[in-house]
């Protein structure tokens, strides 16, 4: 069985990698260079996988047991642990690239017939009264209750640049 003392204390083979079995299909890989990775070995749709649950020690044996059960959980409904990580990583790296701030950074590139004084008090405004609001949200997540929280900002402290001229190019 598989603890944490004996994942700690082994030792590399300067020939080859080698298998600290654990359970469930879970073992730790020790590479050459002494590197210990959690692995776990699963069959889905007839084909043999690995799914990788961390390095040791930044992860623990506790943890890389606990992805282990979810994973397998996820193989008893029927899903593909791997595939689901992917396509859970793939959702955040196109969430992170739907954030508002990058969204209006390129809204912004693109026009380039705004003059540069222009372009210069449309992102301050942003930056000063929109960004620290919405500026890491997604631009499918920003509510109607996200806009309401700015609008009335807006009012209170009696901004009136956003009002004053329209996102167009031309002042109104």
């Amino acid at each position: 069985m598989l603890s944490d003392t004996t994942t700690r204390s082994a030792k590399t083979n300067p020939d080859k990698a080698y298998k600290l079995p654990g359970e469930k299909g879970m073992y730790v890989l020790i590479h050459q260079n002494g590197s210990k990775y959690f692995r776990l070995n699963y069959r889905f749709a007839g084909k043999r996988k690995t799914l990788p649950l961390g390095v040791y020690p930044e992860t623990s044996l506790k943890a890389a047991r606990d992805k282990r059960d979810i994973a397998r959980k996820q193989l008893a409904d029927g899903i593909d642990p791997a595939e689901f990580k992917k396509t859970k990583r793939q959702e955040i790296v196109t969430k992170q690239n739907n954030a508002f701030n990058l969204v209006f950074e390129r809204w912004l590139a693109v026009n380039q017939k705004w003059g540069d004084k222009y372009r210069e008090d449309v992102r301050a405004c942003v930056t000063n009264h929109i960004l620290p609001f919405i500026g890491d949200i997604s631009m499918n997540e920003i509510t109607r209750d996200h806009l309401i929280v700015i609008i009335n900002r807006l009012k209170a402290i009696g901004e009136s640049l956003i009002f004053a001229k329209d996102f167009s190019g031309h002042p109104a």
